[in-house]
């Protein structure tokens, strides 16, 4: 199907291995956050629209599960070496559009493609399992299968990386997908859309379309019984009304929610490498991410040392537009994640927070806020409970290591948590004792295609990443025989 404008800023949904153009005329906006002007349009999905890429994946199905796990990782394998390639203008793509620093943006397209060579290399490691049954009476045997059609749901924060994170392990196992990316950053998804067609992924295999009537679009796939898998990544809140309709057709869910991290520094611990973690775990995306650290929880002795040293490296960095190489800290990505921020920062300041540095959004277009460092914050402050997903760091102290368990606790939340101590008896004792699904002990990044991905509590269930990401796709079945 021919296209009249630019298929990179431009494009249309990607069915069946061919662009299609969506039953509906109007199309999605894509605005650049260091401005607020539209850089580009995506075509806007009907339901009808969406069940087609399912019957896409659907007839695509048998044959992609049918083929030798060698070939399919060889062209996963081909899929990275493609985005490595592409890597400089994928990265800049993800600056305009998401307004994240190029520095952070070139890191996410490294992470991404890491995706494809990670599972390449594990599709062809999955093995059942053989024994005899105690009562000696027959052998049981158990194998793996590909679970069929799954629908992918990603966020904007990470517009490549969530999105291969979870192609990577479906195609590896034997799936095919339907990819529902955010509006907000669309267009790397179809990027990404291009590179898989040209590694060779067969029609039908990935299909991306986007909407602006998600619940619409979402709610007609979970109601057709060939889509047997849901993997999202978001918030909480829409998790909860995902997993309901997931429920109506019984559809196997992995979910990677919302966090609430604390970053734990005690008094032993090295104080410059807490604040150099410290900026990783905060600054990361500009602190639009949800292994973001959100409580910095310092121990009394060293909590001036650490603030007056944070505050240095935070009002360090510079602010300005995601594609300028000198940015350290780009916009947020739009109007409502920019005011709730104020909005978190405002309530801080009014229960008696100080302002070590930033606390105020600048003048001028584009939705900047600054690094901010907040110290003296009650605990009473909604920054303690919500996630700020900005470039914002609240300190609180604490006097015992109970104390800051307890605190670290204290949260509906569990995704990862931060710990800095020069004791390593206290690093694992602590490290047990916090409720998260990942732990960074004197680090300040722990994501990595290797290991286990995702949360306890309210953030989420499942795995990706790992051995565990492509098992998460795939059916479990025992046979019972004798020979």
């Amino acid at each position: 199907m021919s296209i009249t404008h630019d298929p990179q800023t431009h494009p249309e949904l990607w069915v069946g291995g061919q662009w299609r153009r969506a039953s509906r005329t109007g199309r999605i906006d894509v605005i650049d956050p260091a401005t607020g002007a539209a850089m580009g349009s995506v075509a806007d999905a009907s339901a009808a629209d969406a069940m087609a890429a399912v019957d896409a994946a659907d007839s695509a199905a048998a044959a992609w599960a049918a083929t030798a796990p060698r070939q399919r990782c060889e062209i996963l394998r081909k899929c990275f070496e493609l985005m490595m390639r592409d890597a400089e203008a994928l990265a800049r793509l993800i600056a305009l559009e998401n307004g994240k620093a190029i520095k952070d943006a070139r890191g996410e397209v490294a992470y991404a493609a890491e995706f494809f060579r990670w599972f390449s290399e594990e599709g062809v490691r999955v093995r059942g399992d053989l024994g005899t049954a105690p009562s000696g009476n027959n052998q049981i045997l158990v194998q793996y299968q590909p679970i069929g059609v799954s629908l992918l749901i990603t966020p904007w924060n990470f517009p490549a990386a969530m999105a291969t994170r979870k192609i990577a392990p479906a195609l590896a196992a034997g799936c095919t997908c339907i990819l529902k990316p955010a509006t907000a950053t669309p267009l790397t998804a179809y990027a990404v859309a291009r590179i898989l067609a040209e590694a060779g992924v067969p029609d039908g295999v990935v299909n991306v379309v986007t909407s602006s009537t998600t619940a619409e679009v979402v709610d007609a796939m979970l109601d057709d019984p060939r889509v047997r898998k849901l993997s999202f990544t978001g918030s909480t809140e829409v998790g909860r009304v995902l997993l309901r309709k997931a429920a109506g057709q019984v559809i196997h869910s992995s979910m990677e929610l919302g966090g609430n991290a604390p970053f734990l520094v005690f008094e032993d611990a090295d104080i410059d490498q807490a604040v150099e973690g410290a900026l990783i775990a905060k600054m990361r995306n500009g602190g639009e991410a949800c292994t973001a650290a959100n409580r910095f929880l310092v121990q009394r002795s060293v909590a001036d040392a650490f603030t007056e040293r944070l505050t240095q490296a935070m009002s360090a960095l510079k602010l300005g537009p995601g594609i300028e190489d000198q940015t350290d800290c780009g916009p947020l990505l739009d109007a409502p994640a920019l005011n709730k921020v104020s909005e978190l920062v405002d309530d801080a300041k009014a229960r008696g927070a100080r302002v070590r540095c930033g606390g105020e959004r600048p003048a001028g277009p584009g939705y900047y806020y600054p690094p901010t460092v907040l110290d003296q914050v009650p605990v009473d402050a909604k920054m303690f409970r919500e996630e700020i997903f900005g470039p914002v760091a609240p300190i609180y102290v604490f006097d015992t290591e109970e104390e800051a368990v307890r605190m670290a606790n204290d949260t509906e939340y569990g995704l990862i948590a931060y710990l800095y101590t020069g004791d390593t008896g206290r690093g694992m004792r602590v490290s047990t004792a916090l409720e998260a699904g990942m732990v960074a002990l004197n680090r300040g990044l722990v994501s990595d295609p290797a290991a286990p991905f995702g949360g306890v509590k309210q953030s989420g269930l499942g795995r990706e990443g790992a051995q565990h990401g492509i098992l998460e796709f795939m059916e479990t079945k025992y046979i019972a025989t004798r020979w």
